[in-house]
This record gives structure tokens, C-alpha cells and sequence, in this order.
């Protein structure tokens, strides 16, 4: 069994249909000050960052808890990153009304 890490969700709730799968980004409190990392600061986590570089995808029962939300801002450099990172074009920006709640 691998290290047990914070991620943040980046995929919506699967449907009736599809695998109950969901994918993420991880955070890491070792930064390496890469294009690819947003820093990030919450209660109760030591500083650290997510890092674009990392992504994966998993079961939903590899979840453990939930931990908390990110606010727009954070997730929207995040997104930016990721895009970077995968060689895709900037996100538009889009309003979010149906962001999960933990």
C-alpha cells in the first residue's frame, strides 16, 4: 500500500453509468518551486502545495474522508496548471454552481 496523501477531486460525481471512478491532484509538502505547483495553506496541513504533475485517477472507495474545499481562486490556478501540464489549451472561465460539498 502506498503513502497516504491529501488530493484535491478535479472530476465530477460519476453517473449511473460510468466507473466509480474519480480523478485528482496531489499535494505535497515537498515543493520543488516547478511551474506546475499552487501553493496552498489550510488549517490543520502543514504549508505545501498541489503539484499538476502529480494526477491520478482511482475508485471513489480509495477515499478516505473529506477534508475540506478549496476556494475559486486556488482551484482555478490549479486548473490552469494542470492544462499547462498536459499540454492543453487555458480553461475558460465557467461558473460552478454544483461544486461538490464535502
Amino acid at each position: 500500500m502506498g503513502k497516504i496523501r491529501p488530493v484535491l477531486i478535479l472530476s465530477v460525481r460519476p453517473g449511473d453509468a460510468d466507473r466509480a471512478l474519480v480523478s485528482y491532484v496531489i499535494r505535497t509538502t515537498s515543493e520543488r518551486g516547478s511551474a506546475y505547483e499552487v501553493q496552498h495553506k489550510a488549517r490543520g496541513m502543514k504549508p505545501g502545495a498541489f503539484d499538476a504533475q502529480g494526477l491520478g485517477t482511482t475508485d471513489k472507495s480509495h477515499l478516505i474522508k473529506c477534508l475540506g474545499l478549496v476556494d475559486k481562486a486556488t482551484l482555478a490556478l490549479i486548473e490552469e496548471r494542470v492544462c499547462a501540464w498536459l499540454g492543453l489549451p487555458p480553461p475558460l472561465p465557467i461558473d460552478r454552481p454544483g461544486l461538490p460539498d464535502c
